[in-house]
């Protein structure tokens, strides 16, 4: 929720925060109940839990500006992704959790990781450090291959996956929502002890030295297409 000047509230306050951000579009179903489950449980360890429904909030598509690989500054399009973006980086933690629709990422999650990481996310990379969860629920199909997708975006904006087992996949191909699949309700209450784990060990850690574990003043990546002898080898080989 946004207050009434369109400015994130401030969620930090003294413990842990992990937000959990929901692509689904229904309220009430397999994804929220898997968010709510993993709140409950966050919060029996001590730390907060935030949910953020991308559904309530304005997310516009990535238009055809034509300019993201040029601009060296926020996205100029005017929605709730830069609140959003805010309340990200207050966080110590971020789960991802999605659907799987169509055989691939619920619109939703999609339009948002697209906006996320090309107008906002690719300048500071500031998210690296964050400790990174994914949830994703379906009827049977193609979870694993979204999975892998959220995998390599929470990689490239340099947060820690946390291993934990197997991956947080609930299935139900049930009418009604549930959370219905053991091994994957298991999958989730591992992956949400051990990201509230790795949360704490990184806080002490800065907090007995100052310092964060992992530097964070890395050069950004996209910083090799400006070397000249790169730059020189793309134009005479054009895509």
């Amino acid at each position: 929720m946004l207050t009434a000047q369109g400015t994130p509230p401030d969620i930090r306050g003294d413990g842990p925060v992990i937000l959990g951000i929901s692509g689904s579009e229904r309220a009430g179903g397999n994804t929220d109940l898997a968010l709510q489950y993993t709140g409950e449980l966050v919060r029996e360890r001590g730390a907060q839990f935030q949910t953020l429904y991308l559904r309530e909030h304005r997310i516009s598509p990535c238009s055809p500006c034509g300019d993201c690989n040029n601009r060296t500054s926020r996205c100029a399009v005017r929605d709730d992704m830069p609140a959003i973006i805010d309340r990200m980086r207050q966080a110590d933690g971020i789960v991802y959790a999605a659907p799987v629709h169509g055989f691939g990422l619920a619109h939703l999650m999609q339009i948002f990781i697209e906006r996320a990481g090309v107008g906002f996310l690719r300048f500071e990379r500031p998210l690296a450090n964050k400790v990174g969860g994914i949830i994703v629920t379906a009827r049977r199909y193609s979870d694993a291959s979204v999975h892998h997708q959220l995998v390599d975006n929470l990689l490239l904006n340099r947060m820690i996956l946390v291993g934990s087992g197997f991956p947080a996949l609930l299935r139900n191909t049930g009418q009604e929502p549930g959370l219905n699949d053991p091994e994957g309700v298991d999958a989730l209450e591992r992956m949400a002890h051990r990201m509230v784990d790795m949360v704490q060990l990184l806080r002490r850690h800065e907090a007995e030295t100052g310092e964060p574990v992992l530097p964070l003043d890395d050069r950004n990546e996209r910083v090799v297409l400006r070397r000249p002898q790169l730059v020189d080898s793309a134009a005479q080989h054009p895509a």
